[in-house]
Order: structure tokens, then sequence, then C-alpha cells
């Protein structure tokens, strides 16, 4: 059965809207005073039908000042909510993506990208969309409350026959709008695997062409289904709401047929009669627009409870994580060393947790250290805690000796500069010493010459002109990043693997030599026993653990 995750949802609404009380305030008020306003225009429109004379004199001067009225009142509360809907949205997607830069990697690693991308596109669209409803919907209400009231005060038995029409009504309306948020809901998870399998024809599209079955199986079994269900769970969920309205209108014009009869039943009043027929024939518009509203505020919920379970998911960010600070250019001395470190990940369904260490090792300043083993050995893993990307949950991780704690770990990781097998290449990567993004200079274009890909990129007003490349020729522009950046530790995951020999032998005999000369030290995970001579370790891992570490391995010997 499906649980909606209300208790993170109502918080944050009252968070996200406790900065604009002033417009809300003002809004709400002009809203109701424009919804009195239509009001009152109709009392003296009922009055003028009832009476000889027509609009004359004070009364048509009250007739203009009460539409000026109403239509400054609109304006006005359309004005104030259209500031509180932008700014709501924009404080909800600045919020979202501080949460993001400041989740722990761990926690942002298990939130899948097919979950996190539609509650940053569709689900703040959707509070965008409603947001600008509201006004609308706020001066329906006061309308209608107000017609409510002065349906009231002309007759009281009329009012009691319309108070029962109306609880039904309500009755029928809130089951009706239980119903469609259920599927709204249901229909919000099957969104989050469409998502995924766009995702999947995407960036499996080459496997998808080479293997029909495959295809047609991602087509009928994924996308097809998907959709299908997408459609017939909305089918369902709008015409529930559909048919609610359609209810609330027969029973509108039942009421009316009953006022009518009343009246041949026993004697009414002119003004009552007309007033009865002309307000309910009037605020059945403003009902359709409340009515009509339930719907896109269901959906609303959905999107704020996706919002709030996003939120809840990252409220614990990393301590200290600077997003505000100037950055700064840590300084290597001696070395890093990880002393009995520990780390297990959390235990997947059916399976086995995978745990990593205790480990020691040490990386010397000016050293080129290889880190080998079998696919899951933990290669990746200890790299991470190397990095400071992952916490140690034992043993320590020290820099020139001194523990890194949690108030110096960002600190820490600016001694870095990655290229993960799985990296994203940024156009304009380099970044100053104050905290601004700087322009690349002129002095990238020997390295993009030298790694044969100046013929497609340029620097351009300060920024590679294109990272639309080749596997192979993106990694190669991450290394010219490496270059530029100059920080004192330089991480290759897997860097040669996409490359061709020439380019393979060119990293490992030329390019890391150099950056050692340089005073630079490098991590370089790789499979090429070829060149594991150029290391000066060779660390070997499986299952987790360092099994072996080899010194100056002569050329051609196997991990």
């Amino acid at each position: 059965m499906h649980t909606q995750p209300a208790s993170p949802q109502a918080p944050s609404i009252l968070r996200l809207l406790k900065p604009y009380i002033f417009w809300i305030a003002l809004s709400t008020v002009t809203g109701i005073g424009a919804g009195a306003a239509t009001v009152a225009l109709l009392a003296t429109i009922n009055e003028v039908l009832n009476r000889p004379g027509g609009m004359a004199g004070g009364l048509l001067v009250t007739f203009i000042a009460l539409c000026f009225g109403a239509l400054f009142g609109r304006a006005v509360s359309d004005m104030s909510n259209n500031i509180v809907g932008q700014r709501l949205v924009a404080q909800v997607r600045k919020d979202l993506a501080l949460k993001i830069l400041a989740a722990p990697i761990d926690a942002l690693e298990r939130y899948r990208t097919h979950r996190l991308m539609p509650v940053l596109t569709q689900d703040v669209d959707m509070i965008s969309d409603v947001a600008f409803m509201l006004a609308a919907t706020m001066i329906s209400l006061a309308v209608t409350l107000g017609c409510l009231a002065y349906l009231a005060w002309l007759s009281l038995p009329l009012f009691g026959l319309l108070a029962v029409a109306l609880l039904i009504g309500v009755v029928v309306q809130s089951r009706a709008h239980g119903i469609g948020i259920s599927g709204f809901f249901k229909s919000r998870e099957e969104e989050e695997l469409l998502h995924k399998a766009y995702r999947g024809i995407s960036e499996g599209a080459k496997e998808l062409r080479m293997h029909r079955a495959r295809r047609i199986s991602v087509y009928e079994g994924q996308i097809e289904r998907t959709v299908d269900s997408i459609r017939d769970i909305n089918r369902r969920a709008i015409n529930i709401f559909v048919l609610a309205a359609s209810f609330g209108s027969a029973l509108f014009f039942l009421l009316i047929a009953l006022i009518l009869s009343w009246a041949a039943w026993r004697p009414t009043e002119p003004a009552v009669l007309s007033g009865f027929v002309l307000i309910l024939l009037f605020i059945k518009g403003p009902m359709d627009q409340i009515i009509g509203a339930m719907a896109r505020l269901g959906r609303a919920r959905v999107a704020f409870s996706r919002i709030a379970d996003l939120s809840a998911r990252f409220e614990t960010p990393e301590p200290h994580l600077h997003l505000d600070s100037p950055a700064i250019s840590p300084r290597l001395c001696n070395g890093i060393e990880l002393r009995g470190v520990r780390y297990a990940f959390d235990v997947p369904e059916g399976g086995e947790a995978f745990v990593l260490g205790p480990v020691d090792l040490r990386i010397g300043r000016g050293e080129i250290v290889f880190i080998v083993g079998d696919n899951g050995s933990g290669k990746t893993t200890l790299v991470k805690l190397l990095l400071g990307l992952y916490a140690p949950q034992q043993g320590e991780l020290l820099l020139d000796g001194k523990p890194v704690t949690p108030e110096t770990r960002d600190d820490y990781r600016q001694l870095f500069t990655t290229v993960f097998s799985d990296f994203y290449l940024f156009e304009d990567l380099v970044v100053g010493e104050e905290g601004r993004q700087q322009p690349l200079p002129e002095s990238a274009l020997p390295y993009l010459q030298r790694l044969e890909i100046a013929h497609k990129v340029s620097v351009k007003d300060g920024a590679f002109s294109t990272t639309d490349l080749s596997t192979g020729q993106r990694k190669r522009l991450a290394l010219v990043h490496a270059y530029l950046e100059g920080r004192p530790v330089l991480v290759f995951d897997e860097w040669a693997a996409d490359q061709d020999p020439s380019f393979r032998h060119l990293f490992y005999t030329e390019l890391l030599p150099e950056l050692r000369a340089k005073g630079h030290s490098l991590v370089v995970i790789s499979h090429d026993d070829r060149y594991f001579h150029v290391a000066d370790r060779v660390v070997l891992m499986a299952a987790g653990r360092i099994v072996e570490e080899r010194a100056r391995v002569p050329s051609g010997l196997a991990a």
C-alpha cells in the first residue's frame, strides 16, 4: 500500500512561505477586497433589477466605484501572488541545489539520478504553475463566501436548503479529491520509472541498435508499459475530478429548480428570488474554478511531498563544507597516509555488504603510485577515502602526519585534481584562489596541441569551445584541466583505458614522469601491467584489502 510521506511536508511549506508573509497577507487582503466588491456589485445589480428608475445618481457612482475596487483588488492580489510564486520557486531551486552540493557523496550515490532529476524539474515546475494559480483561486473563494453570506442575509430558509446541497457537494468533492490524490502519487512513482527508461535508451542507444530483441523489450516492456500506465492512472484520477465537477454543476441547476419550486409553493419576494437565481448562476464560475484548482493542488501536494522527501534525505549536510568562502591552496610537504582505515557500505537486500579495510597506505610527495587489482577489489573506494570523499568509519586519514578532521576535510580535498572513470567535464573548470571562476589562459593551447585535440577544441571567451568529443578525447581535455589547475596531487582512474596505444604510451612514459618532476604526487588506477615499471610503487588490492606493495616493478610484470 502506498504511504504518503506527509510528515516533512507541512513544516517544509511553512518554512518556505515564512519570508513572504507580507506579500501573502497583501494578496489575501486585496483578494478578499476584490471578492467583497464583486459581491457588492451583484447586490447592486439585484437591487437595480427590483426598483423603478434603474441605475442613476448615487447608485451609478457606487457601481463604478465597486468596479474599480474589484479590478484594483484583483490586480494587486495577482501581482502580489506572482511575486510570492517567483521567489518561492527560486528559493526552492536554490535550497535543493545547496542541499545537493552539501550532501555526503555516499548519500548522493544512493539517490539515483532517475529519481533526482524529476524532482528538480517536473516537481519544481508544478509548484511554479500552482503558485500563479493561487491568487485567482483565493479571489474565487472570497467571492463564493461573500455570495453565500449575502444569500443568508436575503433568506435564511432558502440558504438552509442551499447549505444542505453544498454539504452534499463538499462530501462528494472530498471523496473525489482523496481518490484523485492517491492516483497522482502512484502516477508520480511511474514517472520515475519512465525517466529511468529514457536514460536507458539515451545512454544505451548503441547497444540497443545492435540488439533488436533488447530494443523491443525496452520499448514494449518498459517505456510503452510505463507510459500507458501513467496515461491510465492520470485519466482515472482526472476523470474522478471531472465527474465530481459535473455532479456539482448538476447540483447547482437542481438547486435553482428547487428554489423556483419553493417560490411557487410559498410566496417569496421578487428581490429574494432574483437574488438567489442571479447569485447561484454567478458563483458557479468561481466554484468551478475552485473545484478545478483541486486537481492541480493535488498534483502540487505530490510535488511538495517529493521535494520534502528529497530535502529530508539530504537534510544532514557534510559538516564544515565550504560553499561561500574563498578557495585556498593547501600544501603537501611530506605525504598523505591512510592508517587502519575501514569503510563498509550499506547491506543490500538479500546480499552482503562490501567492506574495505582495514588498510594502511602512504602517498609521498613527488611519488607515482599505481593501484591495481581485479574489478570489485575496492580500488575506487580506496581512492575516494584517500581523496576525503568518504569519511573513514574506522582509522584515520593524515596529511603531513596530522589527522584530517571534519573541520579540515574540505580544505584537504583542495589538494587534488581528479579524472574519474565516470568523470564529468566542465568547460570552465579552472577556479581562482579568490573563489571565482577565472578565464582559461592561452597557455592551454600547447597542451591541446600535444594531446592532439587542438584541431577540435580551442580556448574561446575564457572557456573551451566544446566538450562534444569522444570519450578518449574528453579524457585528454580533462588532463589539460589537471595541468592548468596545478594542484599537488593528481588522481587518474583508468585514464588510459579509452586511449589508443600511442597516447597510452605518451601518458605513462612521458606525461606522468613530467608531472612527478614538477613535484606532483600521482595516484593512478590502472590495469596496464606493461607500464607498472613507471610507478615508484604498485599497490595490489583484492577483496577490499591491500595484499601486496611492490616498488619499482620491472616492465611486463603482471598484477
